[in-house]
C-alpha cells in the first residue's frame, strides 16, 4: 500500500526552519547529517516529517517504511511535540505520530513517527542493536549533553557501519556541529544543515535580589525576591501587551513549589507548576497554550522548559541563573543533584523563550557580573554523574567503558573504575568488564541497577508486590517528604490522586518484571551471611520483621549505606560505608536505631548535624535484618590496633564501619601486622626509632638517587612505605611475635635496599668521613632531605681552616655531581666562613680571615698561599699531624 506523505505546507508554514527543507533533503542522502537551528525554527516539528517523506520515496513501492524515532531529553517534552505534530497532520496520537516514555505509549502498527526518552530508546538498541522497524533516529536536544545521549550517539554511529539504510540526524540550537558531525560520519563527516535565527527582539533587565545560595541551597530570600520579580514584571508587561504569559526559570521542583505558592499571594494571574515529577497531565496542561477568555498565566518551571519545549504565548521570562546539575562525591560515594550557577548558554536559551513567538523581555535576577562569572557551556553529564548505568549499557553494548565507540567524550578513569567495581558486586558484570546474564536483565529493567538488584532480591525475601511498592516509590528520585520511605508507601497505598494512581501503574510493571526473571536469575545479594549463617532463596518472607519490610529492599539495593545511630537524638547517624551523616529535620525516623539509607546528599550546618551530609530518603531496619541484608558487609573478624609502640587485638562483629561488639583477644600475626603497616602509613615512618646511622644511611642514599637515579633507590615517605614489605619484612615479623617497635635496628634494614653490584660503590660515592690535608678526617653531615621535590642542600663538612690547607679545589662527592658545603672554623671551633669554592676563598676572603685571625691565633699557621702543599706541610708539622 502507497503511504501518504506528509503535507510540509500543511506542517511548517511560518516557521523558519521550513527554508531550510531542501538542504535536509539533499543530506540525508548521506545516511546522517546535523541540523544546527536556533530556538523556535520548528525543526523538532519539521525535521522528522522530511525524513519520513525521503525515506519513503527511496524506498520501493512493495517494502514498507520503518518508523522515524525522535529522541527527547525529556517525557514532557516527548509528549507535547508528539501532540502538536499529530495535531498538524489532523490525526489522534499515536495513529500516525505518537510517543512512548516511561509507563506510557500511544503508538500503533500504523504510527510512522514516534518520540521517546534517551532511556527508552538505549534500552532498545541493547534489546535488540540492529533496531528492526527503525528506518532513521533523530537525536534532539543534544547540547545538553546528558549521559545516555552520549551514549546513544557513540552506539549509533557504530550500528550506522553495520546498518547502511539506517539515517541518524542529530540536531540542537547550541551543538557544537562539526564535533557531532565528525562522530556521526561513517566515512566522512556528516553535512551540517543550518537554519537563519526566528528569535524576534528581545529586552534584558538586570534586578539582582539577596544572596541566591548558602549552605542549604537557594535561600528563601532569593526565592521571595524571583516571586516578587516576576508578580511585577508580569503586571507591567499585561499593560503594554494584553494576555502575556511569563516562564519563571528556577532550579528545582522544591523551588517551583515555594515560588509558586509566593505568586498565588501577589497576582490575579493563573499560576501553573512544571517540572518533572508532575503528573503527565499537569505537566501537559502547563505546557498547552492558553483558550481564549482564561486568565493570562505565569509558569513557574525547570530546566525543563529551557530548550525543547515551546510554552504558546510566552513573551516574559524571569531567570534565577541557577541550575540543577548532578554532582559525584566519590570520597563518600554521593551522588545528586546540586544546586549551581547556570551556564551563558542555559541563559541564552531561557531567554529565547520570550522571543519565539514575538517581541519578548527576560528578567535576570542577578547582575551582570554575576553574568560575567557563569560558565560558558553546561559541563557534560558524563564528567560529573555516576555512571553505573552507564558502564552496564556499554557493557551489554560489548564496549566496555566505551572503548572503540565514538562518544563525545570518554568517561573519566575514576568514576568509570567506581561504577565498574559497583557493578562487579551486583554481578551485573565479570571481571573482564563484559556483561553476565543478570546484567543483561538489569540493564533492560526501567530503574537503576541497584534499584534492579534490590527488587528481584527484595521479591525474594519479602514478596514480589512488596519489594515492588518500595522500588516504585524511590526510584523516581523524588523528594520524599521528612525522608520517611514506609510514610510515603502507606500514603500511596491509600490511594487517591494522580501520584498514586501512577505508582500503582509502576508497582504493577516492577511486580510483572521481577516475576519474570526472580529467584531464577540466582544471584542473591542476600546471600549466606557469614553472621546468621542464613541462605535466603526463595524467599520465606516470615524472616523479616513487618516494619524492616520497606527497610531491606532498600538495604539490599545499598548495603553500604546500612547505618545505626549514634546518639539518642538520632541526630547522627553513622554508614557501613564509613560516611557519618545527619536525618532530615523533623523525620520520625529518629526513633529508630538502624535506618537503611536511599538517598544521601551533601549538606552544611545544624541540618547535617555537622557532618557534611544529610539523608534524604530512609527506612527502618533492625539489627538481625541489617544482618542479614549487609552479605560481605556483615563481619566478625579480629581487629588490631598499634597503640604506644604494642599491637592491640579485639574480636570484632560489625557490618562495615558499623561496631557492634568488640571483645579484646591475644594478637597474632596475621594480626599484629597489618595493624603495623597500617600505623606506619597513617602515622608516617617516624614512628621507627631512627637513629643517627638511620638517619644518615637515609639521606646519602637519597642523594645518590636524586643525582644517579636507579638502581639506587628512592627515600621519601611514599616510596619506603611503597616497598615496606622489602625492606621491614624481617623486623614486621618481629613484631607480630611480641617484639617491641624499638628494638628494630632501621638502618639495618634500609641495607636491605641496596642495589648490588652498584652498592659496593656506596663509601665511595657518598662516604661517611672525609679525609682532609692535615691526617685527619671529618664527617660529612647529609641533609635530611630524602624527596626529589624539595630544594636541593649540600652536604656539609664542619673543620678547621687550617686542616684544608693544600685543598686548591673543593673536594665533590657522586661521581663528582655534588660539592661539599665546608663550614670552615677557627683553631677554637667557632666559624670563619662557609664555602662551597674553595678556590675562590683562598683567592678573596680568606685574605681578611688572614689578617684578623693571626694575630688572636699567632701559634698557628697562616700562610700566604694556603693552597700549595710547602704550606700543607707546614701545617701538619706545626700541628704534630
Amino acid at each position: 500500500m502507497d503511504v501518504v506523505p506528509f503535507d510540509l505546507d500543511r506542517i511548517g508554514p511560518g516557521l523558519p526552519f521550513a527554508e531550510s527543507v531542501p538542504a535536509l533533503e539533499t543530506a540525508l542522502h548521506r545516511g546522517a547529517a546535523v541540523v544546527q537551528a536556533p530556538p523556535g525554527t520548528g525543526k523538532t516539528t519539521v525535521v522528522p516529517p522530511v525524513i519520513a517523506n525521503v525515506l519513503a520515496d527511496a524506498a520501493p513501492t512493495s517494502q514498507p517504511t520503518g518508523r522515524v524515532v525522535v529522541v527527547q531529553p525529556r517525557r514532557v517534552a516527548a509528549r507535547a511535540a508528539a501532540r502538536r505534530l499529530a495535531a498538524l497532520t489532523g490525526t489522534q496520537p499515536g495513529e500516525v505520530v505518537g510517543w512512548s516514555v516511561r509507563g506510557e505509549s500511544t503508538t500503533q502498527p500504523s504510527t510512522r513517527i514516534e518520540f521517546v526518552t534517551p532511556g527508552i530508546m538505549l534500552r532498545r538498541l541493547l534489546r535488540d542493536p540492529e533496531l528492526p522497524g527503525t528506518a532513521a533516529v533523530v537525536l534532539d536536544e543534544v547540547h545538553e549533553r546528558g549521559v545516555e545521549s552520549d551514549l546513544l550517539v557513540g552506539m549509533l554511529a557504530e550500528l550506522r557501519e553495520l546498518r547502511e539504510d539506517l539515517t541518524v540526524v542529530a540536531m540542537s540550537a547550541t551543538v557544537d556541529a562539526a564535533r557531532f558531525a565528525e562522530l556521526l560520519g561513517a566515512d566522512d563527516s556528516a553535512p551540517i544543515v543550518d537554519c537563519p535565527s526566528a528569535l524576534y527582539p528581545l529586552d534584558v533587565e538586570w534586578t539582582p535580589g539577596p544572596q541566591r545560595l548558602d549552605d542549604r541551597g537557594v535561600t528563601p530570600a532569593f526565592l521571595s525576591h524571583v516571586a516578587r520579580t516576576a508578580a511585577a514584571a508580569h503586571a507591567k508587561a499585561l499593560k503594554a501587551h494584553e494576555g502575556t504569559d511569563a516562564l519563571v526559570f528556577v532550579p528545582g521542583a522544591r523551588e517551583v513549589s515555594r515560588v509558586a505558592t509566593e505568586l498565588h499571594r501577589l497576582t490575579d494571574a493563573d499560576i501553573l507548576e512544571l517540572h518533572g515529577q508532575l503528573p503527565p497531565r499537569e505537566q501537559d496542561r502547563a505546557v498547552a497554550g492558553r483558550t481564549p477568555g482564561d486568565p493570562p498565566r505565569i509558569v513557574v518551571t525547570t530546566s525543563l522548559a529551557e530548550s525543547s519545549l515551546t510554552v504558546n504565548g510566552v513573551r516574559l521570562v524571569i531567570d534565577s541563573g541557577l541550575a540543577r546539575q548532578p554532582r559525584r562525591d566519590a570520597g563518600r560515594g554521593i551522588s545528586g543533584l546540586v544546586t549551581v550557577s547556570a551556564s551563558k548558554a542555559s541563559a541564552d536559551q531561557r531567554a529565547g523563550r520570550a522571543a519565539r513567538q514575538g517581541p519578548g523581555a527576560v528578567v535576570r535576577c542577578y547582575d551582570d557580573a554575576t553574568w560575567g562569572a557563569m560558565p560558558a557551556h553546561t559541563v557534560p553529564e558524563v564528567r560529573t554523574a555516576d555512571l553505573t548505568f552507564a558502564c552496564l549499557a556499554l557493557a551489554v553494548w560489548g564496549a566496555p567503558g566505551g572503548d572503540g565507540l565514538s562518544l563525545p567524550d570518554p568517561l573519566p578513569s575514576r568514576a568509570r573504575a567506581d561504577a565498574d567495581a559497583q557493578l562487579r558486586r551486583l554481578g551485573a558484570i565479570a571481571e573482564d568488564g563484559r556483561a553476565t546474564d543478570l546484567g543483561r536483565v538489569l540493564v533492560a529493567m526501567p530503574v537503576e541497577p541497584r534499584w534492579g538488584r534490590a527488587l528481584l532480591d527484595g521479591a525474594a525475601l519479602i514478596g514480589r508486590r512488596a519489594a515492588a511498592e518500595v522500588i516504585a516509590a524511590i526510584a523516581d528520585g523524588a523528594r520524599i517528604p521528612a525522608a520517611d520511605i514506609p510514610a510515603l508507601v502507606r500514603r500511596l497505598r491509600s490511594g487517591g490522586g494522580a501520584e498514586s494512581a501512577r505508582w500503582t501503574r509502576e508497582v504493577a510493571r516492577l511486580e510483572r518484571i521481577s516475576g519474570q526473571h526472580g529467584p531464577a536469575v540466582e544471584t542473591g545479594i542476600v546471600h549466606a551471611s557469614a553472621v546468621h549463617g542464613v541462605l535466603v532463596e526463595g524467599g520465606t518472607h516470615g524472616e523479616v520483621p513487618r516494619d524492616a519490610r520497606e527497610g531491606a529492599v532498600v538495604g539490599l539495593g545499598k548495603p553500604e549505606w546500612i547505618a545505626k545511630r549514634m546518639d539518642k537524638a538520632g541526630e547522627q547517624w553513622l554508614l557501613a560505608s564509613g560516611t557519618r551523616a545527619g536525618l532530615e529535620p523533623g523525620s520520625s525516623l529518629r526513633h529508630h536505631e538502624w535506618l537503611a539509607v536511599a538517598e544521601l546528599s551533601r549538606a552544611a550546618g545544624r541540618v547535617a548535624a555537622g557532618t557534611g551530609a544529610v539523608i534524604r530518603a530512609a527506612a527502618p531496619l533492625d539489627e538481625p535484618t541489617a544482618l542479614l541484608i549487609a552479605g560481605p558487609l556483615a563481619s566478625e573478624h579480629t581487629r588490631g590496633e598499634f597503640v604506644n609502640g604494642k599491637v592491640r587485638a579485639r574480636r570484632v562483629r560489625a557490618v562495615g564501619a558499623i561496631d557492634l561488639s568488640s571483645t579484646p583477644v591475644a594478637a597474632d600475626p596475621h594480626t599484629a601486622l597489618p595493624a603495623v603497616r597500617s600505623a606506619l602509613h597513617s602515622q608516617g615512618l617516624e614512628l621507627l626509632p631512627w637513629d643517627d646511622a638511620a638517619r644518615s644511611l637515609r639521606a646519602r642514599l637519597a642523594l645518590l638517587h636524586r643525582h644517579l637515579g636507579d638502581p639506587w633507590p628512592a627515600m621519601d615517605d611514599t616510596a619506603l612505605l611503597d616497598r615496606l614489605e622489602e625492606w621491614l619484612s624481617v623486623e614486621l615479623q618481629d613484631i607480630a611475635r611480641g617484639a617491641s617497635l624499638r628494638s628494630v635496628k632501621v638502618a639495618d634494614a634500609l641495607r636491605r635496599l641496596l642495589p648490588w653490584p652498584e652498592a659496593s660503590r656506596l663509601e665511595e660515592l657518598v662516604p661517611q668521613r672525609l679525609a682532609v690535608p692535615s691526617g685527619n678526617t671529618a664527617r660529612i653531615d647529609y641533609p635530611q632531605v630524602y624527596s626529589p621535590e624539595e630544594p636541593q642542600q649540600p652536604p656539609v663538612v664542619a673543620v678547621k681552616l687550617q686542616e684544608c690547607f693544600g685543598w686548591a679545589d673543593t673536594p665533590r662527592l657522586v661521581d663528582g655531581h655534588v660539592p661539599v658545603q665546608f663550614h670552615l672554623l677557627s683553631p677554637a671551633r667557632r666559624p670563619l666562613a662557609i664555602t662551597d669554592d674553595l678556590q675562590s676563598f683562598w683567592s678573596g676572603p680568606y685574605q681578611q680571615v688572614r689578617s684578623e685571625m693571626r694575630g688572636r691565633y699567632p701559634k698557628h699557621p697562616w700562610p700566604e698561599d694556603p693552597w700549595n702543599a710547602v704550606a700543607t706541610a707546614r701545617t701538619k708539622k706545626r700541628s704534630g699531624g
